[in-house]
Protein backbone atom coordinates (compact mmCIF):
# COMPACT_ATOMS: atom_id res chain seq x y z
CA UNK A 1 0.00 0.00 0.00
CA UNK A 2 1.63 3.19 -1.24
CA UNK A 3 0.54 6.44 0.40
CA UNK A 4 0.65 9.73 -1.52
CA UNK A 5 2.37 11.76 1.19
CA UNK A 6 1.93 15.02 -0.68
CA UNK A 7 -1.86 14.69 -0.48
CA UNK A 8 -1.59 13.99 3.25
CA UNK A 9 0.60 17.06 3.78
CA UNK A 10 -1.76 19.32 1.84
CA UNK A 11 -4.88 18.15 3.69
CA UNK A 12 -3.25 18.33 7.12
CA UNK A 13 -2.18 21.88 6.28
CA UNK A 14 -5.74 22.86 5.37
CA UNK A 15 -7.06 21.39 8.59
CA UNK A 16 -4.51 23.30 10.68
CA UNK A 17 -5.44 26.56 8.94
CA UNK A 18 -9.09 26.07 9.88
CA UNK A 19 -8.29 25.04 13.47
CA UNK A 20 -6.15 28.17 13.88
CA UNK A 21 -9.36 30.19 13.55
CA UNK A 22 -10.42 28.76 16.92
CA UNK A 23 -7.65 30.76 18.60
CA UNK A 24 -8.76 33.89 16.76
CA UNK A 25 -12.34 33.44 18.03
CA UNK A 26 -11.00 32.88 21.54
CA UNK A 27 -9.35 36.31 21.49
CA UNK A 28 -12.84 37.83 21.49
CA UNK A 29 -13.81 35.73 24.51
CA UNK A 30 -10.71 36.90 26.37
CA UNK A 31 -11.54 40.53 25.60
CA UNK A 32 -15.19 40.15 26.68
CA UNK A 33 -14.02 38.71 29.99
CA UNK A 34 -11.41 41.51 30.31
CA UNK A 35 -8.59 38.95 30.42
CA UNK A 36 -6.38 41.00 28.13
CA UNK A 37 -3.28 39.13 29.27
CA UNK A 38 -4.55 36.08 27.33
CA UNK A 39 -4.86 37.90 23.99
CA UNK A 40 -1.17 37.56 22.94
CA UNK A 41 -1.20 33.86 23.87
CA UNK A 42 -4.18 33.11 21.63
CA UNK A 43 -2.78 35.33 18.86
CA UNK A 44 0.63 33.62 18.87
CA UNK A 45 -1.00 30.18 18.96
CA UNK A 46 -3.14 31.15 15.96
CA UNK A 47 -0.10 32.38 14.04
CA UNK A 48 1.90 29.21 14.76
CA UNK A 49 -0.92 26.88 13.68
CA UNK A 50 -1.79 28.96 10.62
CA UNK A 51 1.87 29.24 9.56
CA UNK A 52 2.41 25.49 9.70
CA UNK A 53 -0.87 24.97 7.88
CA UNK A 54 -0.09 27.46 5.12
CA UNK A 55 3.42 26.04 4.69
CA UNK A 56 2.10 22.49 4.23
CA UNK A 57 -0.86 23.47 2.03
CA UNK A 58 1.24 25.61 -0.31
CA UNK A 59 4.14 23.21 -0.56
CA UNK A 60 1.84 20.34 -1.58
CA UNK A 61 -0.91 22.31 -3.32
CA UNK A 62 -0.45 20.39 -6.58
CA UNK A 63 -0.96 17.00 -4.90
CA UNK A 64 -3.53 14.56 -6.30
CA UNK A 65 -6.94 14.06 -4.68
CA UNK A 66 -6.88 11.94 -1.53
CA UNK A 67 -7.89 8.30 -1.73
CA UNK A 68 -9.05 6.23 1.23
CA UNK A 69 -5.53 5.31 2.47
CA UNK A 70 -4.41 8.96 2.30
CA UNK A 71 -7.57 10.06 4.11
CA UNK A 72 -6.90 7.57 6.91
CA UNK A 73 -3.32 8.81 7.37
CA UNK A 74 -4.53 12.41 7.17
CA UNK A 75 -7.09 11.83 9.92
CA UNK A 76 -4.58 10.19 12.27
CA UNK A 77 -1.88 12.79 11.55
CA UNK A 78 -4.20 15.78 11.77
CA UNK A 79 -5.71 14.71 15.09
CA UNK A 80 -2.24 14.15 16.52
CA UNK A 81 -1.01 17.58 15.36
CA UNK A 82 -4.18 19.36 16.48
CA UNK A 83 -3.87 17.72 19.89
CA UNK A 84 -0.27 18.89 20.23
CA UNK A 85 -0.70 22.41 18.83
CA UNK A 86 -3.96 22.88 20.74
CA UNK A 87 -1.83 22.79 23.88
CA UNK A 88 -0.16 26.09 22.93
CA UNK A 89 -2.82 28.37 24.51
CA UNK A 90 -2.49 26.44 27.80
CA UNK A 91 1.29 26.74 27.67
CA UNK A 92 1.43 30.38 26.56
CA UNK A 93 -1.18 31.59 29.06
CA UNK A 94 0.61 29.79 31.90
CA UNK A 95 3.92 31.36 30.83
CA UNK A 96 2.27 34.79 30.61
CA UNK A 97 0.88 34.55 34.14
CA UNK A 98 4.19 33.30 35.54
CA UNK A 99 6.13 36.16 33.88
CA UNK A 100 3.37 38.83 34.17
CA UNK A 101 4.90 41.28 31.66
CA UNK A 102 1.75 43.42 31.35
CA UNK A 103 0.49 46.49 33.24
CA UNK A 104 -2.40 46.31 35.69
CA UNK A 105 -5.08 46.95 33.01
CA UNK A 106 -4.31 43.56 31.44
CA UNK A 107 -5.81 41.92 34.58
CA UNK A 108 -3.13 39.25 34.86
CA UNK A 109 -4.13 36.99 37.78
CA UNK A 110 -1.66 35.58 40.32
CA UNK A 111 -0.21 32.19 39.46
CA UNK A 112 -2.04 29.30 41.15
CA UNK A 113 -1.21 25.60 41.38
CA UNK A 114 -3.91 24.65 38.86
CA UNK A 115 -2.69 26.92 36.06
CA UNK A 116 0.97 26.27 36.93
CA UNK A 117 0.62 22.66 35.77
CA UNK A 118 0.41 23.91 32.17
CA UNK A 119 3.95 25.27 32.35
CA UNK A 120 4.84 21.67 31.49
CA UNK A 121 4.28 20.97 27.76
CA UNK A 122 3.13 17.38 28.38
CA UNK A 123 0.31 18.58 30.64
CA UNK A 124 -0.73 21.22 28.09
CA UNK A 125 -0.84 18.55 25.37
CA UNK A 126 -2.76 16.20 27.67
CA UNK A 127 -5.47 18.82 28.30
CA UNK A 128 -5.65 19.69 24.61
CA UNK A 129 -5.88 16.09 23.42
CA UNK A 130 -8.52 15.41 26.08
CA UNK A 131 -10.48 18.39 24.77
CA UNK A 132 -10.30 17.77 21.04
CA UNK A 133 -11.03 14.05 21.42
CA UNK A 134 -14.05 14.87 23.60
CA UNK A 135 -12.62 12.95 26.54
CA UNK A 136 -12.75 15.32 29.49
CA UNK A 137 -9.99 13.79 31.62
CA UNK A 138 -8.03 16.64 33.15
CA UNK A 139 -4.79 17.43 34.89
CA UNK A 140 -6.27 20.68 36.25
CA UNK A 141 -6.67 20.19 39.99
CA UNK A 142 -9.29 22.88 40.63
CA UNK A 143 -11.00 24.09 37.45
CA UNK A 144 -12.48 27.12 39.23
CA UNK A 145 -8.93 28.54 39.55
CA UNK A 146 -8.37 28.57 35.79
CA UNK A 147 -8.79 31.89 33.96
CA UNK A 148 -12.05 32.03 32.05
CA UNK A 149 -10.03 32.14 28.84
CA UNK A 150 -8.72 28.64 29.52
CA UNK A 151 -12.08 27.41 30.74
CA UNK A 152 -13.49 28.58 27.41
CA UNK A 153 -10.64 27.03 25.40
CA UNK A 154 -11.22 23.67 27.09
CA UNK A 155 -14.95 23.80 26.31
CA UNK A 156 -14.37 25.09 22.76
CA UNK A 157 -11.94 22.28 21.91
CA UNK A 158 -14.50 19.73 23.08
CA UNK A 159 -17.33 21.41 21.19
CA UNK A 160 -15.36 21.40 17.94
CA UNK A 161 -13.93 17.95 18.62
CA UNK A 162 -17.42 16.55 19.22
CA UNK A 163 -18.25 16.87 15.53
CA UNK A 164 -14.65 16.62 14.33
CA UNK A 165 -11.91 18.85 12.98
CA UNK A 166 -12.19 17.30 9.51
CA UNK A 167 -15.95 17.88 9.47
CA UNK A 168 -15.23 21.49 10.44
CA UNK A 169 -12.69 21.80 7.64
CA UNK A 170 -15.03 20.38 5.02
CA UNK A 171 -17.76 22.79 6.16
CA UNK A 172 -15.53 25.87 5.95
CA UNK A 173 -13.56 25.05 2.83
CA UNK A 174 -16.63 23.48 1.14
CA UNK A 175 -14.55 21.18 -1.02
CA UNK A 176 -16.79 19.26 -3.43
CA UNK A 177 -15.93 15.85 -4.85
CA UNK A 178 -14.60 12.54 -3.59
CA UNK A 179 -11.79 14.12 -1.58
CA UNK A 180 -14.26 15.58 0.91
CA UNK A 181 -16.11 12.25 1.18
CA UNK A 182 -12.99 10.20 1.88
CA UNK A 183 -11.79 12.66 4.51
CA UNK A 184 -15.25 12.68 6.09
CA UNK A 185 -15.34 8.88 6.26
CA UNK A 186 -11.80 8.71 7.65
CA UNK A 187 -13.03 10.41 10.83
CA UNK A 188 -15.15 7.34 11.68
CA UNK A 189 -18.26 8.72 9.94
CA UNK A 190 -20.42 7.30 7.18
CA UNK A 191 -23.85 8.88 7.66
CA UNK A 192 -25.20 11.13 4.92
CA UNK A 193 -28.15 13.48 5.31
CA UNK A 194 -27.90 14.84 1.74
CA UNK A 195 -26.33 13.29 -1.39
CA UNK A 196 -23.68 16.03 -1.26
CA UNK A 197 -21.20 15.52 1.56
CA UNK A 198 -20.67 19.27 1.85
CA UNK A 199 -24.41 19.83 2.33
CA UNK A 200 -24.48 16.95 4.82
CA UNK A 201 -21.72 18.56 6.86
CA UNK A 202 -23.42 21.95 6.81
CA UNK A 203 -26.69 20.34 7.96
CA UNK A 204 -24.83 18.60 10.79
CA UNK A 205 -23.48 21.94 11.99
CA UNK A 206 -26.95 23.51 11.92
CA UNK A 207 -28.34 20.66 14.02
CA UNK A 208 -25.35 20.78 16.37
CA UNK A 209 -25.64 24.53 16.92
CA UNK A 210 -29.38 24.23 17.53
CA UNK A 211 -28.89 21.44 20.08
CA UNK A 212 -26.16 23.45 21.81
CA UNK A 213 -28.33 26.56 22.12
CA UNK A 214 -31.21 24.41 23.35
CA UNK A 215 -28.96 22.84 26.00
CA UNK A 216 -27.76 26.24 27.21
CA UNK A 217 -31.36 27.44 27.43
CA UNK A 218 -32.39 24.35 29.41
CA UNK A 219 -29.55 24.80 31.89
CA UNK A 220 -30.42 28.45 32.39
CA UNK A 221 -34.07 27.49 32.97
CA UNK A 222 -33.17 25.08 35.81
CA UNK A 223 -30.99 27.64 37.60
CA UNK A 224 -27.47 27.15 36.28
CA UNK A 225 -25.52 30.45 36.04
CA UNK A 226 -24.83 31.79 32.54
CA UNK A 227 -21.11 30.95 32.37
CA UNK A 228 -21.73 27.41 33.61
CA UNK A 229 -24.67 26.99 31.22
CA UNK A 230 -22.59 28.07 28.21
CA UNK A 231 -19.68 25.79 29.00
CA UNK A 232 -21.73 22.78 30.11
CA UNK A 233 -24.11 23.24 27.18
CA UNK A 234 -21.16 23.04 24.78
CA UNK A 235 -19.41 20.11 26.45
CA UNK A 236 -22.64 18.28 27.25
CA UNK A 237 -24.01 18.11 23.70
CA UNK A 238 -20.47 17.30 22.50
CA UNK A 239 -20.45 14.41 25.02
CA UNK A 240 -17.13 15.82 26.16
CA UNK A 241 -17.47 16.44 29.88
CA UNK A 242 -15.09 19.27 30.71
CA UNK A 243 -16.55 21.39 33.49
CA UNK A 244 -15.76 24.78 34.99
CA UNK A 245 -15.94 23.18 38.43
CA UNK A 246 -13.74 20.57 40.08
CA UNK A 247 -16.86 18.71 41.26
CA UNK A 248 -18.39 18.84 37.77
CA UNK A 249 -22.22 18.88 37.82
CA UNK A 250 -22.10 17.76 41.46
CA UNK A 251 -20.90 21.27 42.32
CA UNK A 252 -24.44 22.62 41.98
CA UNK A 253 -25.88 20.09 44.49
CA UNK A 254 -29.18 20.35 42.62
CA UNK A 255 -31.29 17.30 41.67
CA UNK A 256 -33.13 19.46 39.13
CA UNK A 257 -29.91 20.37 37.33
CA UNK A 258 -28.73 16.76 37.41
CA UNK A 259 -31.96 15.50 35.86
CA UNK A 260 -31.81 18.31 33.27
CA UNK A 261 -28.30 17.26 32.16
CA UNK A 262 -29.42 13.69 31.39
CA UNK A 263 -31.51 14.51 28.26
CA UNK A 264 -28.65 16.64 26.93
CA UNK A 265 -26.27 13.68 27.23
CA UNK A 266 -28.88 11.45 25.57
CA UNK A 267 -29.32 13.97 22.73
CA UNK A 268 -25.57 13.86 22.11
CA UNK A 269 -25.83 10.06 21.88
CA UNK A 270 -28.31 10.05 18.98
CA UNK A 271 -27.08 10.05 15.38
CA UNK A 272 -27.30 13.32 13.44
CA UNK A 273 -29.45 11.84 10.63
CA UNK A 274 -32.02 10.82 13.25
CA UNK A 275 -31.96 14.34 14.71
CA UNK A 276 -32.50 15.66 11.18
CA UNK A 277 -35.59 13.48 10.77
CA UNK A 278 -36.87 14.40 14.23
CA UNK A 279 -36.55 18.10 13.42
CA UNK A 280 -38.62 17.41 10.30
CA UNK A 281 -41.36 15.96 12.52
CA UNK A 282 -40.70 12.25 11.96
CA UNK A 283 -40.87 11.36 15.66
CA UNK A 284 -41.31 7.64 14.94
CA UNK A 285 -37.55 7.42 14.32
CA UNK A 286 -37.06 7.49 18.10
CA UNK A 287 -38.15 3.85 18.13
CA UNK A 288 -37.89 2.74 14.49
CA UNK A 289 -34.17 3.43 14.17
CA UNK A 290 -32.34 0.43 15.66
CA UNK A 291 -29.50 2.43 17.21
CA UNK A 292 -31.79 5.04 18.76
CA UNK A 293 -34.03 2.30 20.13
CA UNK A 294 -31.04 0.62 21.72
CA UNK A 295 -29.73 3.91 23.13
CA UNK A 296 -32.85 4.17 25.25
CA UNK A 297 -32.97 0.43 26.06
CA UNK A 298 -29.30 0.20 27.04
CA UNK A 299 -29.39 3.41 29.09
CA UNK A 300 -32.51 2.17 30.91
CA UNK A 301 -31.28 -1.38 31.56
CA UNK A 302 -27.83 -0.24 32.69
CA UNK A 303 -29.22 2.46 34.99
CA UNK A 304 -31.62 0.00 36.66
CA UNK A 305 -28.93 -2.64 37.15
CA UNK A 306 -26.55 -0.04 38.57
CA UNK A 307 -29.33 1.19 40.88
CA UNK A 308 -29.69 -2.37 42.19
CA UNK A 309 -25.93 -2.67 42.82
CA UNK A 310 -25.82 0.64 44.67
CA UNK A 311 -28.89 -0.27 46.76
CA UNK A 312 -27.22 -3.54 47.80
CA UNK A 313 -24.09 -1.59 48.75
CA UNK A 314 -26.14 0.93 50.74
CA UNK A 315 -24.04 3.86 49.52
CA UNK A 316 -26.80 6.46 49.44
CA UNK A 317 -29.45 7.43 51.98
CA UNK A 318 -32.63 7.28 49.86
CA UNK A 319 -33.89 5.35 46.86
CA UNK A 320 -34.28 8.56 44.85
CA UNK A 321 -30.68 9.59 45.52
CA UNK A 322 -29.47 6.11 44.60
CA UNK A 323 -31.49 6.06 41.38
CA UNK A 324 -30.37 9.58 40.45
CA UNK A 325 -26.69 8.72 41.00
CA UNK A 326 -27.03 5.49 38.99
CA UNK A 327 -28.97 7.12 36.14
CA UNK A 328 -26.61 10.07 35.84
CA UNK A 329 -23.38 8.08 36.07
CA UNK A 330 -24.45 5.30 33.70
CA UNK A 331 -25.78 7.71 31.07
CA UNK A 332 -22.66 9.86 31.50
CA UNK A 333 -20.39 6.83 31.02
CA UNK A 334 -22.28 5.20 28.15
CA UNK A 335 -22.86 8.45 26.28
CA UNK A 336 -19.10 9.04 26.78
CA UNK A 337 -19.86 12.46 28.27
CA UNK A 338 -17.95 12.19 31.54
CA UNK A 339 -19.91 14.61 33.73
CA UNK A 340 -19.97 13.49 37.35
CA UNK A 341 -22.14 14.00 40.40
CA UNK A 342 -20.51 11.60 42.82
CA UNK A 343 -17.06 10.24 43.69
CA UNK A 344 -16.34 6.87 42.10
CA UNK A 345 -12.90 6.47 43.64
CA UNK A 346 -10.13 8.40 45.37
CA UNK A 347 -7.20 6.64 43.78
CA UNK A 348 -6.02 4.11 46.34
CA UNK A 349 -9.16 4.56 48.47
CA UNK A 350 -12.05 2.47 47.16
CA UNK A 351 -15.47 4.19 47.06
CA UNK A 352 -17.47 2.32 44.44
CA UNK A 353 -17.06 -1.46 44.47
CA UNK A 354 -15.49 -3.50 41.67
CA UNK A 355 -18.91 -4.59 40.36
CA UNK A 356 -20.32 -1.08 39.98
CA UNK A 357 -17.05 0.25 38.53
CA UNK A 358 -16.80 -2.51 35.92
CA UNK A 359 -20.47 -2.04 34.94
CA UNK A 360 -19.62 1.57 34.06
CA UNK A 361 -16.63 0.24 32.11
CA UNK A 362 -19.01 -1.91 30.05
CA UNK A 363 -21.11 1.16 29.30
CA UNK A 364 -18.01 3.13 28.30
CA UNK A 365 -16.90 0.30 26.00
CA UNK A 366 -20.18 0.05 24.07
CA UNK A 367 -20.81 3.79 23.72
CA UNK A 368 -24.00 4.87 21.95
CA UNK A 369 -25.03 5.54 18.35
CA UNK A 370 -22.64 5.76 15.41
CA UNK A 371 -23.05 9.08 13.66
CA UNK A 372 -23.37 10.97 16.96
CA UNK A 373 -20.69 12.71 19.03
CA UNK A 374 -19.88 9.61 21.11
CA UNK A 375 -16.88 7.28 20.92
CA UNK A 376 -16.57 3.72 22.23
CA UNK A 377 -17.26 0.73 19.99
CA UNK A 378 -20.71 2.15 19.03
CA UNK A 379 -23.95 0.24 19.51
CA UNK A 380 -24.37 -0.75 15.86
CA UNK A 381 -20.96 -2.43 15.96
CA UNK A 382 -21.86 -4.23 19.21
CA UNK A 383 -25.15 -5.39 17.66
CA UNK A 384 -23.24 -6.59 14.59
CA UNK A 385 -20.80 -8.53 16.78
CA UNK A 386 -23.54 -10.20 18.84
CA UNK A 387 -25.90 -11.04 15.98
CA UNK A 388 -23.02 -11.86 13.64
CA UNK A 389 -21.53 -14.33 16.13
CA UNK A 390 -24.90 -16.07 16.49
CA UNK A 391 -25.19 -16.11 12.69
CA UNK A 392 -21.70 -17.62 12.33
CA UNK A 393 -22.54 -20.36 14.86
CA UNK A 394 -25.78 -21.06 13.00
CA UNK A 395 -23.80 -21.45 9.77
CA UNK A 396 -22.06 -24.53 11.19
CA UNK A 397 -25.40 -26.35 11.34
CA UNK A 398 -26.50 -25.38 7.82
CA UNK A 399 -25.75 -27.29 4.60
CA UNK A 400 -23.26 -25.69 2.20
CA UNK A 401 -26.03 -25.03 -0.30
CA UNK A 402 -28.10 -22.97 2.16
CA UNK A 403 -28.58 -19.26 1.43
CA UNK A 404 -28.76 -17.28 4.64
CA UNK A 405 -29.31 -13.59 5.33
CA UNK A 406 -29.05 -11.52 8.50
CA UNK A 407 -31.51 -8.84 9.56
CA UNK A 408 -30.00 -5.83 11.38
CA UNK A 409 -32.58 -3.13 11.84
CA UNK A 410 -34.12 -2.36 8.45
CA UNK A 411 -31.18 -3.87 6.59
CA UNK A 412 -31.32 -7.41 5.22
CA UNK A 413 -27.67 -8.39 4.74
CA UNK A 414 -26.39 -10.98 2.30
CA UNK A 415 -23.77 -13.51 3.35
CA UNK A 416 -21.04 -11.40 1.75
CA UNK A 417 -22.20 -8.25 3.54
CA UNK A 418 -22.40 -10.09 6.86
CA UNK A 419 -18.86 -11.40 6.52
CA UNK A 420 -17.51 -7.96 5.59
CA UNK A 421 -19.23 -6.04 8.39
CA UNK A 422 -18.64 -8.76 10.98
CA UNK A 423 -14.93 -8.86 10.10
CA UNK A 424 -14.64 -5.07 10.37
CA UNK A 425 -16.38 -5.06 13.76
CA UNK A 426 -14.20 -7.92 15.00
CA UNK A 427 -10.96 -6.24 13.89
CA UNK A 428 -11.91 -3.00 15.63
CA UNK A 429 -12.88 -4.87 18.80
CA UNK A 430 -9.64 -6.90 18.90
CA UNK A 431 -7.46 -3.84 18.30
CA UNK A 432 -9.50 -1.88 20.84
CA UNK A 433 -8.89 -4.51 23.52
CA UNK A 434 -5.20 -4.73 22.56
CA UNK A 435 -4.63 -0.98 23.06
CA UNK A 436 -6.64 -1.14 26.28
CA UNK A 437 -4.41 -3.92 27.62
CA UNK A 438 -1.28 -1.96 26.73
CA UNK A 439 -2.64 1.12 28.53
CA UNK A 440 -3.54 -0.88 31.63
CA UNK A 441 -0.13 -2.57 31.65
CA UNK A 442 1.71 0.78 31.43
CA UNK A 443 -0.34 2.36 34.23
CA UNK A 444 0.13 -0.70 36.45
CA UNK A 445 3.88 -0.36 35.83
CA UNK A 446 4.12 3.33 36.82
CA UNK A 447 1.54 3.38 39.64
CA UNK A 448 1.78 2.14 43.18
CA UNK A 449 0.42 -1.42 43.74
CA UNK A 450 -2.06 0.16 46.15
CA UNK A 451 -4.29 1.26 43.24
CA UNK A 452 -7.12 -1.26 42.68
CA UNK A 453 -6.97 -3.02 39.31
CA UNK A 454 -10.58 -2.12 38.48
CA UNK A 455 -9.76 1.57 38.96
CA UNK A 456 -6.79 1.34 36.60
CA UNK A 457 -8.99 -0.39 34.01
CA UNK A 458 -11.63 2.29 34.58
CA UNK A 459 -9.33 5.24 33.88
CA UNK A 460 -7.75 3.64 30.79
CA UNK A 461 -11.19 2.70 29.47
CA UNK A 462 -12.35 6.25 30.18
CA UNK A 463 -9.45 7.63 28.14
CA UNK A 464 -9.81 5.25 25.20
CA UNK A 465 -13.61 5.59 25.06
CA UNK A 466 -13.21 9.39 25.34
CA UNK A 467 -15.38 9.57 28.46
CA UNK A 468 -13.64 11.65 31.13
CA UNK A 469 -14.85 10.00 34.32
CA UNK A 470 -11.99 9.04 36.62
CA UNK A 471 -11.46 7.02 39.75
CA UNK A 472 -8.94 9.39 41.31
CA UNK A 473 -5.95 8.14 39.30
CA UNK A 474 -5.84 10.68 36.46
CA UNK A 475 -4.73 14.11 37.62
CA UNK A 476 -1.72 16.40 38.03
CA UNK A 477 0.15 13.81 40.11
CA UNK A 478 -0.07 11.02 37.54
CA UNK A 479 3.48 10.12 36.40
CA UNK A 480 4.53 11.50 33.01
CA UNK A 481 4.65 8.03 31.44
CA UNK A 482 1.06 7.43 32.52
CA UNK A 483 -0.06 10.77 31.05
CA UNK A 484 1.70 10.01 27.76
CA UNK A 485 0.01 6.60 27.59
CA UNK A 486 -3.43 8.07 28.21
CA UNK A 487 -2.79 10.68 25.49
CA UNK A 488 -2.22 7.80 23.06
CA UNK A 489 -5.34 6.00 24.33
CA UNK A 490 -7.45 9.14 23.80
CA UNK A 491 -6.07 9.65 20.28
CA UNK A 492 -6.58 6.01 19.31
CA UNK A 493 -10.11 5.90 20.74
CA UNK A 494 -11.29 9.03 18.94
CA UNK A 495 -10.24 7.65 15.56
CA UNK A 496 -11.62 4.15 16.17
CA UNK A 497 -8.13 2.66 15.78
CA UNK A 498 -8.10 1.82 12.04
CA UNK A 499 -6.64 5.18 10.86
CA UNK A 500 -3.99 4.92 13.58
CA UNK A 501 -3.11 1.39 12.45
CA UNK A 502 -2.81 2.60 8.83
CA UNK A 503 -0.57 5.49 9.93
CA UNK A 504 1.69 3.19 11.95
CA UNK A 505 1.91 0.78 9.02
CA UNK A 506 2.84 3.66 6.71
CA UNK A 507 5.56 4.91 9.07
CA UNK A 508 7.05 1.42 9.43
CA UNK A 509 7.05 0.97 5.65
CA UNK A 510 8.64 4.39 5.19
CA UNK A 511 11.60 3.38 7.35
CA UNK A 512 11.83 -0.13 5.92
CA UNK A 513 10.76 -1.78 9.18
CA UNK A 514 7.65 -3.47 7.81
CA UNK A 515 7.33 -5.48 4.60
Amino acid sequence: MRIQHRAVGRDVGRILQVVSLMSVVSILVAVVNREFFAVPAFAIAAVVMASIGVLLARRYRDAAESGKPEAMVTAASAWAMVGVLGGLPFLFIAWTISLDPFPAWANTPPMDDTTMIFLHPLDAIFESMSGFTGTGLTVAAVEEELPRSLQWWRSFTEWIGGVGVIVLTVAILARPGSGSLTLYESEARSEKIHPSIVNTVKEIWKIYLGLTLGSIGLFLAVGMPLWGAINHGMTGIATGGFSVHADSIGYYDSPLIEYAVVPVMVAGSIAFPVHYLLFKGQIENLYKDIQTRWVFLWFSIGSLVLTGFLLLNGQYETFEETFRAALFQFVSATSNTGFGTTTIGNGTEQVWTAGTTLLLCLGMLTGAAAGSTVSGLKLIRVITLVKGTAWQIGNVLQPDSAIRRLQIGKRNLSEEQVQREYTEATVVFVLWVAFLIVGVAVLLRVLSPAYPLEYVIFDVMSAQSNVGLDSGITGPDLPATGKAMLIINMWVGRLEIIPVAVLLSTVLQRFGLYR
